[in-house]
């Protein structure tokens, strides 16, 4: 399991005037229609963004370059909880008004159409509504950053992951099979995207 890795992403989101961002290191495609694209991603409930995407129902993946480094202390060994991840980050709002990172690899902003609880994470299917690459240089995968990235930090995210383990030994089983209600969670309106403009899109 452990190979399965995507280019490293800066999970973003928004409520009410709250943003947080949050590294993941595995999002999968979910749709092989190229009018249509669609990923999947699952973020744990502990998580300060799962609040946030649970209420607005709606998210941001934002691919990290190699010189992005920072951000994955930043956003990743850091809880949003204890301050503004993005106030000295250079974004803007995107379609979802999920923020995007305006000097990342690439971006798609999606909405989310469906969500399966997995007992400690819900798995989330986005609905890409709007996506671009920002930059020339290629993503930045997980195994690259662990070379590149200070000792302390690759402790402090091991730590991290062995703390988080603990937790999701005692909370994959409670999974809840009620069905995803997006009337009742999260707020309507998004667009969907317009195919005139796919130009870009990463």
């Amino acid at each position: 399991m452990g190979q399965l890795w995507s280019p490293i992403v800066a999970v973003t989101s928004q409520w009410q005037g709250k943003t947080n961002a949050q590294i993941a290191v595995s999002v999968g495609a979910a749709s092989v229609v190229p009018e249509k694209p669609r990923v999947v991603i699952q973020i744990y409930k502990a998580n300060y963004s799962w609040e946030l995407i649970q209420h607005s129902g709606a998210l941001a993946l934002n691919f990290l370059r190699p010189d992005q480094l920072q951000l994955i202390k930043d956003f990743g060994l850091v809880s949003g909880l204890d301050g503004d991840k993005l106030s000295e980050v250079a974004h803007r709002s995107g379609l979802t008004g999920s923020p995007i990172l305006q000097n990342c690899w690439g971006y798609l902003d999606c909405r989310v159409i469906n969500a399966m609880d997995g007992g400690d994470m819900t798995c989330f299917l986005g609905e890409v509504v709007d996506g671009g690459t920002v930059s020339e240089s290629e993503p930045l995968w997980w195994p690259e950053a662990r070379r590149m990235i200070p000792a302390a930090w690759n402790q402090e995210w091991d730590a991290k992951i062995a703390e988080q383990i603990q937790k999701s030994t005692h909370l994959m089983d409670q999974i809840d099979y009620t069905p995803w209600n997006p009337s009742k969670e999260t707020d309507q309106g998004i667009p969907a995207m317009d195919p005139a403009n796919e130009t870009g899109r990463a």
